[in-house]
């Protein structure tokens, strides 16, 4: 788990990883560890990536950033591998003048954020 492809950025191994296109169902395995098949995510919705794994969403958050994503395109969320189920709810998408709420309030954003997060993480 340590080659890296244009498409995937193992920031470190069993943590958060910066993914750019379709993972294989192994390395969604892995990042599913951390909290045992829920996988929190921080989508980036100009950039359509995402950071998946980990335990926090802030740190997704700021190696987004550190790649180039702007903040107010950044949004949190978290997948449950057994049910399917996404969540959007992550202390990230709290923002005073564009979200005020821990939940995404803006049912297109949510819409994008599921997209890029099951083309990218489900088969």
């Amino acid at each position: 788990m340590n080659k890296q492809t244009p498409n995937l950025k193992i920031v470190s191994p069993g943590m958060a990883l910066i993914i750019r296109a379709k993972i294989d169902s192994g390395i969604r395995k892995k990042i599913a560890e951390d909290l045992k098949g829920y996988i929190k995510v921080v989508v980036d919705v100009r950039r359509k990536i995402l950071v998946a794994g980990g335990e926090k969403h802030v740190d997704a958050e700021q190696l987004l950033l550190q790649d180039g994503s702007r903040q107010q395109d950044l949004w949190g969320g978290g997948l449950d591998l057994e049910t399917g189920e996404m969540d959007f709810d992550s202390l990230i998408n709290l923002r005073p003048t564009q979200n005020t709420s821990r939940e995404i309030l803006d049912q297109e954003i949510r819409k994008e954020v599921e997209a890029i997060t099951r083309s990218l993480l489900l088969e």
